[in-house]
């Protein structure tokens, strides 16, 4: 994890929450439609768009790993970096049109 000096920016989880959870909406999938057409388990789905662990006393919140988000833009018939464009919005210019898609 990068220091206050240093020059690396930390993701923007709130904003990757938020935009699975407007994609998922916006196809009015649930979270049992999306862990079916994804392959991703929907206890796992509920987690990565909430951003708390499943129990009070559980491990911390997840971020996912790069299979996990691979499934889910291939489910949502997106590429990966159209996805994950809100974990560096300072990167992706365009990143406020996609996240109308």
């Amino acid at each position: 994890m990068p220091d206050a000096n240093s020059p690396v920016r930390e993701p923007d989880f709130a904003a990757m929450r938020l935009r699975l959870a407007r994609l998922r909406q916006q196809r009015g999938w649930s979270y049992n439609e999306l862990a079916a057409r994804s392959g991703v388990g929907r206890n796992t789905l509920v987690t990565l768009e909430n951003g708390k662990p499943r129990k009070e006393d559980g491990p911390p919140e997840t971020h996912g790993t790069l299979l996990t988000w691979y499934r889910i833009a291939e489910a949502l018939d997106m590429t990966l970096g159209e996805l994950l464009a809100p974990l560096q919005p300072h990167r992706s210019p365009d990143a406020s049109a996609s996240q109308q898609r």
